[in-house]
């Protein structure tokens, strides 16, 4: 439960922020960052097989995917990777 309060409110950030650069569709940004994160995370787990470094999905994981994106997950892969 807490957890979708965080993604709420890292939601709402990213919409604001967006909001405040005066960019189209603030809402439809934010949320398309947010999924690039998740997504990232979903195809490094999909080529752990070949790179055997594996993130589990867990909720602090999702999170980090979704506020930090892309550098986010690279972050996940580089602290597991050592």
């Amino acid at each position: 439960m807490r957890s979708v309060l965080i993604l709420v409110a890292i939601f709402l950030i990213f919409s604001f922020i967006h909001y405040a650069a005066k960019k189209k569709k603030p809402f439809k940004r934010a949320f398309l960052s947010m999924l690039v994160g998740v997504l990232t995370l979903g195809v490094v787990n999909l080529i752990s097989t070949l790179t055997t470094v594996y993130v589990p999905v867990t909720e602090l994981s999702l999170t980090v995917s979704a506020a930090g994106g892309i550098p986010g997950v690279a972050l996940m892969v580089l602290l597991s990777a050592f």
